[in-house]
């Protein structure tokens, strides 16, 4: 079946996660995706760690339900080109330092006078103001900046993710974005420019409870106790490591019964969700002490029996072959075209009526150049003089 987004063609400039990932998302629900590479090595993600026959795992995953061009932006004649393309396209996606697109000769007004409903979109680290506008960004820069590292610090020492959260977030939201400014065209007939840094994502990502205390004007609670701190919610058992949590009364009186604790639910320190906050430390000092005295197997049985939310902690290797993994059929199996045998999650959405189950594989660095220059109508003759004039390859 084809995807939602059948018909759609988008036009990558992205390098690296957070914009490769973003189109991704669209590909995988069927868009058609050329992703614009230039002729030295490609995006970078292509010689990252691992590569298996030209294809590295990264590279792999992000760009996969692609097909890559190679077109040299610097040469003179690339312009003239990727206006012919834009015409055929819905949305342009780059993530381009402020300035540089137009300087390449694909900023919004030029690629607009090729198509003028384009959605053009541009994802920047900082937004394009601002004395960090013009510096390189990466997810650490970002974490940094935003105050993630510090959310995540303990005692005074920040720390990093060690996951590109950033660059992840940053492709949601991009992807939701463009998807909400197709709809607004086929509303209004018109394109417009979505802006989007990854600061801005971040930011907005950490609000709801990282920054719940900066909400309300004429607060400052510096010294709250992080909420990575209070919401660790790791619990040595006997033979290894759950998590368990309770928000609501009914879950707190579960959890205290389940640990043979039922005094904990009429402890003046636990008997409302704000006390229980308020007393997190000595709340998960109790769990944590009672948790380690026997088995996982044993406590999460007693845990679900009595409604509380809990799980085991898995490692990668488990999680692949969790019963609730592999019934839901999240990670799949696929026979790459050059990388051999390889494991991909599933698009995450899923839709009953407009669904492809398997992905495209992640293409070779201008595997479709010809075939995608001869779909916006450039001749044989001059597609062979683009390759030896070394405007594409």
């Amino acid at each position: 079946m084809a995807g939602p987004l059948s018909g759609y063609r988008i036009i990558d400039l992205t390098r690296m996660i957070a914009g490769p990932m973003a189109t991704m998302i669209l590909g995988d629900q069927g868009a058609d995706v050329i992703k614009v590479e230039a002729p030295q090595g490609g995006d970078l993600t292509r010689a990252f760690a691992g590569p298996r026959h030209r294809m590295a795992p990264m590279f792999a995953i992000a760009n996969r339900n692609k097909r890559s061009v190679v077109l040299n932006l610097h040469h003179p004649r690339a312009a003239a080109l990727m206006a012919r393309l834009a015409a055929t396209a819905d949305v342009l996606v780059h993530n381009f330092r402020p300035g540089v697109a137009d300087k390449l000769g694909v900023g919004e007004e030029a690629m607009r006078r090729a198509k003028p409903d384009l959605i053009y979109v541009s994802i920047s680290g900082f937004g394009e103001r601002g004395p960090y506008a013009h510096k390189r960004s990466y997810d650490p820069v970002i974490q940094a900046l935003s105050g993630l590292a510090w959310i995540q610090g303990v005692i005074n020492r920040p720390r990093m993710i060690r996951l590109i959260v950033a660059d992840k977030v940053t492709a949601l939201t991009a992807a939701q974005a463009i998807t909400a400014a197709l709809l607004e065209r086929a509303r209004s007939g018109m394109g417009q420019h979505v802006r989007l840094s990854m600061l801005d994502a971040v930011i907005s990502f950490l609000w709801a409870e990282a920054m719940a205390h900066y909400t309300f004007f004429g607060e400052r609670h510096e010294t709250h106790p992080p909420p990575a701190r209070i919401r660790d919610l790791v619990f040595a058992t006997a033979d290894g490591f759950i998590t368990a949590g309770a928000n609501s009364d009914a879950e707190w009186r579960g959890l205290a019964e389940a640990l043979e604790h039922p005094e904990w639910v009429a402890d003046p320190r636990f008997r409302t969700p704000a006390a229980r906050e308020r007393n997190a430390e000595v709340r998960l000092e109790l769990m944590a002490g009672v948790l380690r005295t026997r088995s996982s197997a044993q406590w999460l049985e007693r845990l679900q029996a009595r409604g509380v939310p809990c799980a085991p902690i898995l490692n990668r290797w488990e999680m692949l072959h969790h019963p609730q993994v592999v019934e839901n059929a999240i990670v799949l199996e696929t026979d790459h075209p050059h990388a051999g045998r390889i494991r991909q999650p599933r698009a995450a959405a899923r839709f009953d009526r407009s669904s492809s189950e398997l992905p495209r594989a992640a293409p070779l660095l201008g595997e479709h150049t010809r075939e995608v220059l001869r779909e916006i109508g450039v001749s044989d003759n001059e597609i062979d003089d683009l390759y030896s004039a070394r405007v594409v390859a």
